[in-house]
């Protein structure tokens, strides 16, 4: 697709200039925010527990969205916490990719034998629920980051794996790899250097719309104690800690539920903007 027409639709397309602008922000205010402001996320200060937010009354110096059951800053640790949500996300999504995209494309490429045994390995991993499989595998495991990483990569690379199958499948049989097959190439020369850069753009879209759910998944799992663990913070484990003060103390839990809410959402429309973009069969108004 020609880059004026590419840039002509992200211009055009309001989730792409909605999510993009707001998944900017986010990053950026995860990234450098902490830098700004002095305080320890996850040091005790028992005689400044449960102070209302000041706002800005103070500048960077006052504890703008209050503090929490042990007196420490909510915004320092709502930052913090998104630092670990995207990081995990980012990280579990590639993984996603790559596990996905190769066995996707032996799956598609070599077909018989292989193809049947990995996408029955699919099936069964479609006929549980991402969340679920995860809970349950991490309740074995025991919590620690490196599960938490690998339980999500392990339950959620299917649906990369059946797409990247399923143009494969359609692409192998088009006369430039047949031409290349005549012409003695090999068969990891054919898969690597020829069929997947024209399935990319399909793994991109929907590697793109799996960052927010990842990040709603591991907030589910740090809820559930599951995941990181206190006194580290998560949006997750912010949540499950403050329902217990919502009615007298309820930007405990506001606050990162609007995090989680808005980081979600941006990466949601962002990649509903690339997937209208990037997808030559759709049209933009």
């Amino acid at each position: 697709m020609d880059k004026r027409v590419i840039l002509n639709r992200m211009r055009r397309n309001p989730f792409f200039v909605v999510g993009s602008i707001a998944a900017v922000v986010v990053v950026v205010l995860l990234v450098f925010g902490p830098a700004l402001l002095h305080f320890d996320p996850e040091a005790n200060s028992l005689s400044e527990r449960f102070l209302p937010p000041e706002g800005f009354a103070n500048g960077l110096d006052g504890h703008i969205l209050g503090t929490d059951q042990l007196g420490r800053d909510v915004l320092i640790r709502l930052l913090i916490g998104g630092r670990y949500s995207l990081a995990i996300a980012f990280a579990v999504v590639a993984l996603q990719v790559v596990v996905g995209t190769i066995l996707g494309i032996l799956a598609g490429y070599f077909g018989g034998i292989v193809d049947a045994i990995i996408m029955r390995a699919c099936e069964v991993f479609l006929a549980i629920p991402n969340l679920i499989l995860a809970i349950a595998i991490m309740a074995i495991l025991g919590p620690s980051l490196v599960n938490l990483i690998a339980v999500l990569t392990f339950s959620g690379w299917v649906n990369c794996c059946k797409v990247t199958r399923n143009n494969v499948r359609v692409i192998k049989n088009q006369e430039f790899v047949k031409a290349s097959r005549a012409l003695g190439a090999g068969g990891f020369h054919i898969m690597f250097r020829q069929i997947f850069p024209n399935v990319t753009t399909h793994i991109i879209i929907l590697a793109s719309q799996r960052i927010g759910m990842t990040i709603i998944i591991e907030a589910a799992l740090s809820f559930l104690q599951l995941g990181i663990q206190p006194p580290t913070p998560s949006w997750g484990n912010m949540i499950a800690a403050g329902r217990m003060y919502m009615t007298t103390q309820p930007w405990l839990v506001f606050a990162p539920g609007i995090a989680l809410m808005i980081a979600a959402l941006a990466f949601n429309f962002l990649g509903d903007g690339i997937r209208d973009v990037l997808d030559p069969k759709r049209t933009v108004v």
